[in-house]
């Protein structure tokens, strides 16, 4: 390889480093090398601009650091880098708030049912940033319908019974609402093979014997949205029955052209239904191959002269794209159907939001009943949607619903059973993970489904920091001009490398790189504990800030040195390139040693009674007849046997002088009972010293025990007389029959004879 390739190579692996194998939290895993980038790690990150905050051996990325971390090494808070998300207000109409018998007549447009309506978001990576959307169901809300009606033959008698519903369906939706524009559309069939017939007289008339019928068409628009009932009766009843040869219909053809031509039918931004009559069943995406119709779905407009032109082009649409456009129109579909058209129809309403499905009568007869009922039984619940979201940014929803019930993840976006007047929130969160590439700000839009109603979100992205605005081009900081000071800083012009730019890439040799970062001519680099840039060392960083490596080589560190009770240092000094600084009193590798010497004052005033010598603050027993933590107890010293026998016999037999305090006296010793005097321990068995001691009783019986301190804790062990003397109450009796006693209470317990 080409030396100069090599060299950049290395170079780039070094100040890019391989971190991401390094342990530690992630401000400095992060490895930044400007500010920009240290506050796009986590909101939790800093960047210190202190010039004078590095330390020799210190690389560039050890400014970015989490904020405590910072302050704990001395950087100056005020050149702490660390800009905060914020939230601004743009757009913040009222909910209207008015009553439907009330005189003024408000257009649709001056109706507000979501507040606030515009915001600016200035986001940081990692930082959510959360506000507060209100919902209220306005009264009196203005409502369009259409009215599409199946017009094959078997709709023949429901006709006649639509012919006047303009005028008694206004009627009835005065209760409602004082703003009620309605709209007529029928369907029939694609007009090609096999779905009609395509003989001449068929197509004038394709119904059979002297039945008069209207030519087979897709959909027609009759009536674009109007408020005058009686025109709609009048076009309605100039409509005629046509025919078809199939019994599934076109619906969906239709249903799509009336969601999507939203001028043709005149769709207002108000609440939209769109009920479909029929009797029969659809077609779906796929059945379109029949009549060689293969082309998908475009979900465009193709009305001319109110003509759907395209049926015989384009295939029927899939449920799923016609929800999708459904959603973007804010349309809610009622479907009127036959009873026994019921499950087909319930199971396409479950794949529509915010649909319901009627039965009406065979002959349409029911129909304004079915539409009142229908409407009121429309699932009326707020379900907040968002459009697409840049790359890397994030929504959640918190919906606070009537009675303060509350809902998280999908029922965060939704709040249902609400009637008109009631007011809804939601808390939502956008939170972004990284700056988009082009750094421009994004817009979102927030809205309810079936509302036209939005809010619009725009999105600014703080991708640096405003000490980089500030830096100085060409600072002579930075090794003569060789880059910018900014955050302080050297961001390096290109071709420059080191901690002020003081290297070029094209000048310097491997080899002398790396022997300026060798100690003592040694073979490792940086002591393996850094990286080799520009000659100099630059130490890696631990995963707890305060583990630093140092040093021209990296060669010291402050958490190498020995340690004591599981404590670096002891807990009594510090560490300083591998060597422990012990605290005034303390000495020792890992300051373990307490040079004072009151701990070992025995109760004469003497160190260590006399006895032995006082190391560290212990003291160590010359004589090893002395025990104890200032060598005064001699477990082996004459009158200790009568000292304890009080209490060993209180203890051991519940007998003597002390058996009424025995509780309160004599619990300063741990006893164990053994059954004959071989069990006792021996003097040769036992690393400590012990004394073997033999007692009269009140009763003249002798007992045996022996007493010991073994790490400061006293042991008695006793030989348990009780279990033999159970014949009686009288010792003397008892001795005066030696032989029924046994052998092994002669040899453990006597008594003298009187």
């Amino acid at each position: 390889m080409d030396l100069r390739l090599l060299l950049i190579a290395t170079l780039s692996a070094v100040l890019c480093g391989s971190w991401a194998q390094q342990e530690g939290s992630v401000c400095i895993k992060a490895n930044a090398q400007s500010c920009g980038e240290c506050i796009q790690v986590a909101e939790t990150c800093g960047w210190c601009g202190d010039e004078k905050f590095l330390t020799v051996g210190e690389s560039m990325s050890a400014r970015c650091d989490d904020l405590e971390s910072l302050k704990k090494r001395n950087c100056v808070v005020d050149k702490i880098e660390n800009p905060r998300g914020s939230i601004d207000i743009n757009k913040n109409k009222p909910v209207t708030n008015r009553k439907m018998d009330r005189a003024e007549k408000l257009k649709p447009e001056e109706i507000t049912q979501i507040q606030p309506q515009k915001l600016t978001l200035t986001l940081r990576s990692g930082e959510p940033l959360t506000f507060k959307l209100k919902f209220k169901r306005a009264e009196d809300y203005a409502i369009d319908l259409y009215y599409l009606m199946d017009l094959s033959f078997s709709m023949k008698d429901d006709l006649e019974n639509v012919k006047n519903l303009g005028t008694d369906l206004m009627r009835e939706m005065q209760e409602i609402t004082s703003d009620f524009r309605i709209g007529f559309g029928s369907i029939v069939e694609k007009t090609v093979m096999p779905y009609i017939s395509t003989t001449p007289a068929r197509l004038i008339n394709p119904c059979t014997g002297n039945q008069n019928c209207t030519s087979p068409f897709s959909y027609k628009n009759v009536l674009t949205l109007t408020d005058k009932g009686d025109e709609f009766n009048r076009l309605v009843s100039q409509q005629q029955i046509s025919g078809n040869l199939d019994s599934p219909e076109g619906g969906l053809d239709a249903i799509m052209q009336v969601a999507v031509c939203e001028d043709q039918i005149g769709w207002r931004n108000v609440t939209r239904l769109l009920v479909f009559s029929t009797d029969a069943g659809f077609h779906f995406a796929g059945d379109g191959k029949l009549g060689s119709t293969v082309l998908p779905n475009d979900g465009r407009c193709h009305l001319e002269n109110n003509m759907y032109t395209m049926s015989h082009y384009y295939d029927y649409p899939s449920i799923a794209h016609l929800v999708q456009k459904l959603s973007d129109h804010n349309i809610q579909t009622i479907f009127a159907v036959t009873e026994e058209f019921q499950p087909v129809y319930k199971e396409l309403k479950n794949l529509i939001p915010k649909s319901a499905v009627g039965t009406r009568s065979s002959n349409s007869s029911n129909v304004i009943k079915l539409i009142i009922d229908a409407y009121n039984s429309l699932p009326f619940e707020v379900i907040l949607e968002n459009g697409r979201l840049p790359e890397g940014v994030s929504i959640t929803y918190k919906s606070i619903c009537k009675n303060g019930v509350e809902g998280t993840g999908e029922n965060g976006r939704k709040c249902s059973n609400i009637s008109i007047g009631d007011e809804v929130s939601f808390e939502i969160s956008v939170e972004s993970q990284k700056c988009p590439s082009n750094g421009k700000p994004e817009i979102i839009k927030i809205k309810p489904l079936g509302f036209t109603e939005e809010v619009e979100i725009v999105l600014n992205f703080i991708c640096d920091c405003q000490c980089a605005g500030e830096g100085e081009q060409n600072s002579e900081t930075c090794h003569h001009g060789n880059g910018t000071f900014e955050c302080g800083a050297c961001k390096c012009n290109d071709g420059r490398i080191g901690r002020v730019c003081e290297c070029s890439k094209d000048e310097v040799r491997i080899e002398d790189l790396d022997a300026n970062c060798r100690k003592d001519d040694g073979t490792d680099i940086c002591s393996n504990n850094g990286d080799c840039v520009c000659g100099t060392c630059e130490c890696k960083k631990r995963e707890n800030p305060a583990e630093i490596y140092s040093g021209k080589y990296c060669e010291c560190d402050n958490f190498n040195c020995d340690r004591s009770n599981n404590k670096l240092c002891g807990g009594h000094g510090h560490c300083e390139c591998r060597q422990c600084i012990c605290d005034a009193n303390y000495t020792s590798s890992a300051c373990d040693c307490f040079l004072e010497t009151a701990s070992c004052l025995a109760k004469n005033g003497q160190i260590c009674n006399g006895r032995g010598t006082c190391e560290c603050g212990i003291c160590r027993c010359t004589d090893p007849k002395f025990q104890g933590p200032t060598c005064e107890v001699c477990p082996t010293c004459p009158g200790v046997c009568a000292e304890h026998k009080d209490c060993v016999q209180c203890r051991a037999f519940e007998t003597g002088e002390k058996k009424d305090t025995c509780e309160r006296d004599c619990s300063y010793f741990q006893l164990i009972k053994v059954k004959d005097r071989d069990k006792l321990p021996q003097p040769t068995d036992q690393s400590f010293p012990l004394t073997h001691c033999k007692e009269r009783d009140a009763n003249d019986c002798w007992f045996y025990y022996t007493f010991a301190i073994r790490n400061d804790n006293k042991e008695v062990y006793v030989v348990d007389c009780s279990m033999y003397l159970h014949r009686g109450t009288n010792p003397r009796l008892r001795s005066a029959h030696r032989g029924i006693l046994t052998h092994d209470f002669e040899e453990n317990c006597t008594c003298d004879l009187v």
